[in-house]
């Protein structure tokens, strides 16, 4: 399949999905933006009103881990179950498994950009005003969105092979939840060989605290763990697709018998 035919049919299946979860909701594209505002509010009650002991610009804090960790987790959750759930149109046509879930990632993509816009939106009407320092959100984006691309194509994988995974994957990422610095700063931690290990082991760590470190404190990322989570994603992306390859006909097998 050319590369530009094979584009266009992720993107595709992509907006189809948006126009038909669209229309099942009575609210449609409104909850793009709507449920991400409800997931920062209701964390933002709980740790800062409820709890207290937050620094003063907690919410933006939070904003930018919760609207940035959201993109992945669901993501993630969605495309692990895209094969089980495409079992009819496998049936039909013989297309190269990967396209699922990377037409549900894509699907992602659409709905992130426009949670994008709301929080520069926002930033910027609490006060933090752009700099240069935010060139570097556009690398950011792309490693953000490799990382993704690996890890849903695994799920994928995964979940078709056994769909106990799929209870697994959704326990994972709420755990990653709790461990990726979305309402805690990596900076604090106090024992530093901790926080190494942290970092080394969580690329959402590594993410989540240089999307901070450009929006909030206006300054450039660690160049050097983002180089490094960029070489996890891109190896994450070819173990994915060399099993893509390897397991065609037995992924369509797979999927069917779901």
């Amino acid at each position: 399949m050319p590369p530009r035919q094979y584009i266009t049919l992720v993107d595709t299946l992509a907006r189809f999905k948006l126009k038909a979860e669209a229309r099942r909701l009575a609210l449609g594209y409104v909850w793009w933006f709507l449920e991400p505002m409800l997931y920062v509010g209701v964390f933002y009650l709980v740790f800062d009103q409820l709890l207290g002991g937050r620094p003063p610009d907690f919410l933006e804090f939070l904003a930018v881990g919760k609207l940035t960790f959201i993109w992945f987790s669901k993501s993630v959750n969605q495309a692990s179950l895209s094969l089980t759930n495409s079992k009819g149109l496998i049936a039909q046509v013989n297309l190269p498994k990967h396209l699922f879930p990377l037409s549900v990632v894509q699907e992602g993509v659409y709905r992130q950009a426009g949670v994008f816009a709301f929080l520069l939106a926002f930033l910027f009407l609490a006060g933090y005003t752009p700099q240069a320092s935010w060139v570097w959100l556009l690398p950011l984006i792309v490693v953000q969105y490799l990382l993704i691309t690996g890890c849903a194509m695994l799920g994928a994988l995964l979940v078709c092979w056994r769909q106990d995974f799929q209870m697994l994957i959704q326990l994972g990422t709420v755990f990653l939840l709790f461990m990726s610095g979305v309402f805690w700063d990596i900076n604090t931690i106090q024992n530093t060989a901790l926080a190494d290990w942290l970092v080394v082991l969580n690329p959402l760590l590594v993410l989540l605290d240089a999307y901070r470190d450009v929006l909030l404190v206006g300054q450039a990322p660690d160049a050097a763990a983002l180089l490094r989570v960029l070489l996890e994603a891109l190896m994450l992306m070819g173990v994915a697709f060399w099993l893509y390859r390897r397991l065609n006909y037995w992924l369509a097998q797979q999927a069917l018998m779901s």
